[in-house]
């Protein structure tokens, strides 16, 4: 089972712009890594008023 846990420890993330929390890769995201930019639909819903709120 380690080696499952490394794997998971290795995935590529990123930091999302609204909430500021760091989400990784998930396998749905696999043709779109590139595009994706916010770790929930809730942030990418509330992008317009953060961007307000700056």
């Amino acid at each position: 089972m380690s080696a499952h846990r490394d794997a998971k420890r290795n995935l590529p993330t990123k930091t999302c712009p609204v909430c500021r929390k760091e989400f990784a890769w998930r396998k749905k995201w696999a043709r779109d890594w590139d595009q994706v930019r916010y770790c929930s639909d809730a942030c990418r819903k509330n992008a317009a008023s953060a961007r307000t709120k700056e």
